[in-house]
């Protein structure tokens, strides 16, 4: 009975296993591993949400392009009516840039190429800025995984280390060390998977941007090299179909007023 009480009355010494603790365990390796991870992560987040935003300011100004530049005369006045520091605006001031060159080539061949080379060359100057901070994404996703990795080896080889010298594999020995190294491997796992969808989501939004840049640079070649006749498809359609319903309501307005100088005879029953 006496041993029984005194053994109720010692308490159990208690052991708290958590995150800090896990990486107090781990010491300076452990937090410098969590130190490079963070800074992934924020960086990740970052390009993420500046890249969204320039895409989808670049998206909002091709509806101008659309809307406003092709109903201009000349492209040099439809030019005026986009947003300056722009990608479309570029695009256009080179066109009218390399126009102006133009006259300087005596063979209509050479002229057309040097056309399409500058426009091209202003395609890729803004590809590239549009492209500016992918590759850290791609190496982020990359690698995240095997930094959180090392972090696991540190942990399994510091857990080996206490086992060896405690004799005894017990769980206050080896809890530690092993938690830590199964945090790594999670944390690695977290930054290197949203890494990973924000590149190849970037990525696509490029592309579509892209496939844009290159419609519109076709558009101002043709519209060039035929002195301002040629505009884009979409314009030709809505310009044909607004022609159309305006010549339908003119047949049907002369359709339904007599005629200039015809006489309305009324018969009078007796």
């Amino acid at each position: 009975m006496i041993i029984q009480l005194l053994a109720a009355g010692v308490e159990a010494p208690e052991s708290s296993f958590g995150f800090w603790q896990a990486m107090e365990e781990g010491g300076p390796v452990a937090w410098s591993i969590l130190g490079v991870m963070i800074i992934m992560s924020v960086g990740s987040f970052y390009i993420l949400f500046t890249k969204l935003f320039e895409q989808q300011k670049v998206m909002n100004q091709y509806k101008d392009v659309r809307s406003n530049f092709w109903r201009a005369n000349t492209i040099r006045e439809g030019a005026t009516k986009l947003e300056k520091n722009s990608a479309w605006r570029q695009l256009a001031d080179d066109a009218i840039a390399a126009e102006d060159k133009h006259a300087k080539l005596n063979d209509s061949l050479e002229a057309h190429d040097w056309m399409h080379g500058s426009l091209a060359r202003s395609e890729h100057a803004i590809q590239a800025k549009l492209n500016g901070g992918l590759p850290f994404l791609a190496t982020v996703g990359a690698t995240a995984p095997f930094v959180g990795l090392l972090g696991t080896v540190i942990g399994i080889y510091r857990a080996l280390i206490n086992i060896g010298v405690a004799g005894s594999a017990s769980i206050d020995k080896v809890a530690g060390p092993v938690g830590e190294a199964l945090i790594m491997t999670a944390i690695g796992l977290l930054v290197a998977v949203p890494a990973v969808f924000a590149y190849n989501w970037l990525q696509s939004r490029n592309r579509k941007i892209f496939d844009m840049m290159s419609g519109f640079s076709t558009d101002l070649l043709a519209n060039i090299n035929s002195g301002g006749t040629i505009k884009p498809a979409t314009m030709t359609a809505t310009s044909t179909q607004t022609a159309g319903k305006a010549a339908a309501g003119r047949t049907t307005t002369a359709a339904t007023t007599p005629a200039a100088g015809a006489s309305t005879t009324t018969t009078t029953k007796r």
